[in-house]
């Protein structure tokens, strides 16, 4: 762990750490759906039925968003794969840091590597597709993602301020680059009239894609999650 890694997650961690309010706070901000994508989520909705000449930017947008969402949380789950493992701090002991609730986490994220966070890849992207079309309902959307999903996870143990530095860096990356003109207008106008054409089919499966956003695909986390223990187990036999 870096120098910066060090100083920054000591200080987060001794912050307010006798507080049992603060601390069960910071947990259930950590994991509720509202706290973490609903209100950007929502965000995006209004964006996409607002009205006005500059409509179609803003729709086309949305679905550029959408996708560099997506895009960053694969890539979060990829670099973590295929990069070095890297434990997170809430197993580490090397650090000498005693995390709150420790016990209520568990070890559900033990064979997670840490690096980087997709938590934050996926909000951060979504929160700079939203400052693209409005500029300062992105700027409080990308303070959402830095005070109700990055800072609780490096005060729970569950990432590294690098990881979640790095994961924001991937989301924001994949955010500017997709919405980009030439890249936008490459894919986006499909879904757009795809939504129009077909309202009932497309604003179904939108649903359930948002659904598996605010949920941070939960179910396939899960499963995979189940896969990779099984897996381990196979091998230390």
């Amino acid at each position: 762990m870096t120098a910066f890694d060090t100083s920054i997650q000591t200080w987060v961690v001794h912050f307010a750490a006798s507080s049992f309010v603060f601390t069960h706070a910071v947990h259930a901000i950590a994991e509720f759906y509202f706290t973490k994508g609903l209100i950007p989520l929502a965000i995006l909705c209004a964006m996409w039925f607002q009205s006005g000449e500059e409509q179609q930017w803003r729709r086309e947008t949305v679905v550029a968003t959408l996708c560099a969402g997506l895009v960053a949380f694969l890539l979060g789950r990829l670099f973590a794969l295929t990069l070095p493992f890297r434990l997170r701090p809430l197993y580490d002991p090397s650090i000498h840091l005693s995390f709150p609730l420790t016990g209520e986490i568990g070890e559900g994220m033990r064979l997670w590597s840490s690096f980087p966070s997709d938590h934050a890849a996926l909000w951060m992207a979504i929160a700079v597709g939203i400052f693209v079309v409005w500029r300062w309902i992105g700027v409080l959307a990308i303070v959402q993602c830095v005070v109700f999903v990055c800072l609780p996870r490096v005060y729970l143990g569950l990432h590294y301020p690098t990881d979640v530095i790095g994961g924001a860096a991937i989301g924001a990356f994949c955010a500017w680059l997709l919405t980009r003109a030439p890249i936008r207008t490459r894919f986006a106008p499909f879904f757009v009239r795809f939504m129009e054409y077909r309202p009932a089919v497309g604003y179904m499966l939108a649903f359930l894609f948002f659904f598996e956003l605010a949920t941070m695909f939960d179910e396939p986390r899960f499963l995979a999650t189940l896969i990779i223990k099984q897996l381990h187990r196979g091998g230390l036999h």
